[in-house]
């Protein structure tokens, strides 16, 4: 298990690069006194734009930065990583043009799986997931090789193209990136051979949301822009506007982090607009896209923005959670990304508390292997909050690996 703090492998990376703070600092675009405090942690390193410039100028990946997968004691935590080998092998062996097994299950069983297992998908219930998904890629590829008509060939690959969207996920909330990145390309190549635009549009937002970020904002903005642009014209039914209007909430977050505010608070308002088009349905809609989901990331902007304490709280009040229950992970995200706000003011620290265990109620699997998460926990330990706090946060650092 991983027991060194966000602060410690900063100060360790930065000496092994032989670098003072001073000189870190200005590559980085942050004060002295800024990487300090990050460094004995009396600041949490929570903003993408921080962490991505740090690792620039250090010359490192983020995850070598915030770490990587850690496996504890808790079960909860470790055995998601289970299901990792699996679905590496199924996304490494098989391709389009070659298959890695011969046989497979009707395609309409196949079918049937990818909608049973989708709710798991955004329940974050990775081990379930997992027991299945691998296999059901490897058979669809089968039946994209050999299809049976047009018909099943366009079945087989919309299909194919939906578990490599949650393949991606899997990988990427469990600290896997690059199989995140492979299982985007996956979907890539089946949205390529089917040539729908709304098909490349969520490959678009996978491969995206799958990029390396270290130093790379600039591009992933772009990249998000020009896939929303192209799909933009095409976008004449739900199904459409809903990945369309992801791509538009993607291009808002990738706008803050690059820091150009006025950039984020446009897209964010043309998605809020398109949300208007859709039906405020999020557990029926493609990753939830509403004016739900629109105010859930208006709160993952306004923080990344750097937003804190009350002002958080006034983004939050605006969602309605109880249109969210459906969707496990939207809601843990929101609960996590307003705890990681309130933490950062000393006033509303013990309402942070409160709202990261309710993201980890929500989602178990992903809050306690949530790298931005461990950085928030680590740095509320490190303040000396009240004890019940204190007990509280301690538990909590147990479960998902914080030294405590």
């Amino acid at each position: 298990m991983d027991e060194i703090t966000i602060g410690a492998r900063l100060r360790t990376l930065r000496r092994w690069r032989d670098m003072t703070q001073v000189e870190v600092a200005g590559l980085a675009g942050v004060s002295p006194s800024f990487l300090s405090m990050v460094e004995t942690g009396h600041r949490p390193l929570d903003r993408r734009s921080h962490i991505a410039a740090l690792a620039s100028a250090l010359k490192v990946s983020e995850t070598d930065l915030v770490g990587g997968p850690h496996l504890g004691p808790d079960r909860l935590q470790s055995d998601p990583h289970r299901v990792i080998p699996a679905l590496r092998n199924a996304l490494q062996t098989s391709s389009v043009d070659d298959p890695a097994v011969d046989r497979a299950r009707p395609l309409s069983v196949l079918v049937r799986e990818m909608a049973r297992i989708e709710p798991l998908h955004q329940a974050c219930d990775y081990s379930a997931v997992g027991k299945a998904l691998p296999g059901i890629m490897e058979e669809l590829h089968c039946h994209v090789a050999a299809p049976v008509d047009e018909a099943s060939h366009q079945a087989a690959l919309e299909t194919l193209v939906d578990a490599c969207v949650c393949a991606t996920f899997t990988a990427k909330d469990l600290g896997y990136g690059d199989l995140a990145h492979l299982a985007a390309l996956r979907a890539q190549e089946a949205a390529r051979s089917l040539d729908d635009p709304v098909q490349l549009g969520k490959a678009a937002f996978v491969r995206i949301h799958s990029l390396p970020r270290t130093g790379a904002w600039d591009r992933t903005l772009a990249q998000a822009e020009n896939a929303a642009g192209d799909l933009e014209p095409h976008a004449t039914d739900p199904l459409g506007f809903q990945v369309l209007g992801m791509l538009e909430l993607t291009a808002a977050l990738s706008a803050a982090v690059a820091q150009d505010e006025a950039r984020a608070q446009d897209w964010l308002d043309e998605a809020g607009r398109l949300a208007e088009r859709v039906p405020e349905v999020p557990d029926e809609s493609w990753m939830a896209f509403s004016a739900t989901n629109v105010g859930v990331w208006r709160v993952a902007v306004g923080v990344e923005r750097g937003y804190s304490g009350g002002a958080v709280l006034q983004l939050a009040e605006r969602v309605h959670e109880g249109k969210l229950v459906g969707k496990q992970g939207r809601r843990a995200a929101f609960f996590a990304d307003v705890g990681r706000g309130l933490a950062r003011e000393p006033r509303t620290q013990r309402d942070a508390i409160r709202w990261l265990r309710r993201a980890e109620d929500t989602a178990p699997q992903w809050i306690r292997n949530s790298p931005a998460v461990r950085g928030t926990v680590t740095y509320l330990l490190d303040r000396a909050i009240t004890s019940a706090g204190g007990r509280e946060l301690r538990g909590m650092a147990a479960r998902i690996g914080v030294p405590h």
